[in-house]
Formats: structure tokens, sequence, C-alpha cells
């Protein structure tokens, strides 16, 4: 028995979560915070068996994308008032991303 602990960005939610209770997988979605651009992310946690997790990284990749968007490289609030702020930069944000662990034990109550 493995746990997939995957995150996932918003945009991408929905798709994924259909995509998985059509593949039969169960699930538990907390919600998430990135740190980096501070945007919302969805958090899935899957026991899966070791079998199934190619069709589960199948079916997060495929509904799961990668997209650019602009942000400024200084924060608002580490920016003096009055300071000069940069051009927006392009970073890549969303796509999803797998950890996926060992479970020793599981139990159904």
């Amino acid at each position: 028995m493995k746990l997939a602990v995957c995150i996932v960005h918003n945009r991408d939610k929905g798709r994924v979560t259909d995509e998985l209770v059509k593949a039969g997988f169960k699930f538990t979605i907390i919600g998430s915070t990135g740190g980096f651009l501070r945007e919302g992310n969805t958090t899935f946690l899957i026991g899966v068996e070791e079998p199934e997790l190619p069709t589960l990284r199948k079916v997060v990749s495929d509904n799961s994308q990668s997209r650019e968007q602009l942000v400024n490289v200084m924060p608002y609030e580490a920016a003096p008032p009055g300071a000069f702020i940069p051009n927006p930069v392009k970073v890549p944000v969303g796509g999803a991303v797998m950890f996926v662990l060992d479970v020793e034990q599981f139990h159904r109550f």
C-alpha cells in the first residue's frame, strides 16, 4: 500500500477530481497554498496499491498542466514605500507534484 500526496493547482482541481472518481480512486482533499506565489492549491491524499500507481500518475499528469504567469520579482510587503518595482517576470505555475510514500499499516473503521 502506498500513500500518494498530490499537490495540484486550483485551476486543475475540477478535472483531476472528476477523472480520479471515474478511475475509481478514493481520496481526501485538503486546501493548501503555495509558498512562492501564495496561490491556492489542492492537496489530494490517495491510498493506492502499487500496481495502480502508473494509472494514478497518468490521471494526474493528463489533467494538470503547467502554465506561465507574470509576477513581480519583489513582493509588495518587502518593497519600501516609493521603491522601484521591476518589470514582471514570467514564471511557470500550475501542474502537479506527487509524493509517493510507503504505508506500513492501513485500517478502515
